[in-house]
């Protein structure tokens, strides 16, 4: 069965920086296209990130500068390096993976950026 675990996700202060990481299970990963999104309270899901199985990224105009994705195959794990936090990158992050289409989620690490 597959499974995403995300973890890294806290508090920080306007500024900071975190990683996310997101470990996968029961899956070839190295064919999946992988995502980040987050949902803030009272507004829709957004993409921040996505890498495809081939390496292309692509970054929400938000994040751009700001955030890196980047996956290790070796280590069945895809990552989210956040700098510069701004107090509007509050949110639960999730990650993905999708193949043709099917798309599996994992349950969300919570962060929260706030003096």
């Amino acid at each position: 069965q597959v499974q995403l675990v995300e973890s890294g996700g806290g508090l920080v202060q306007p500024g900071g920086s975190l990683r996310l990481s997101c470990a996968a299970s029961g899956i070839i990963f190295s064919i999946y296209d992988l995502g980040w999104y987050r949902q803030a309270p009272g507004k829709q899901r957004e993409l921040v990130a996505r890498i495809t199985s081939g390496g292309t990224t692509n970054y929400a105009d938000s994040v751009k500068g700001r955030f890196t994705i980047s996956r290790d195959n070796a280590k069945n794990t895809v990552y989210l390096r956040m700098n510069s936090l701004k107090p509007g990158d509050t949110a639960v992050y999730h990650c993905s993976a999708d193949l043709h289409g099917e798309t599996t989620w994992g349950q969300g690490t919570q962060v929260t950026v706030s003096s």
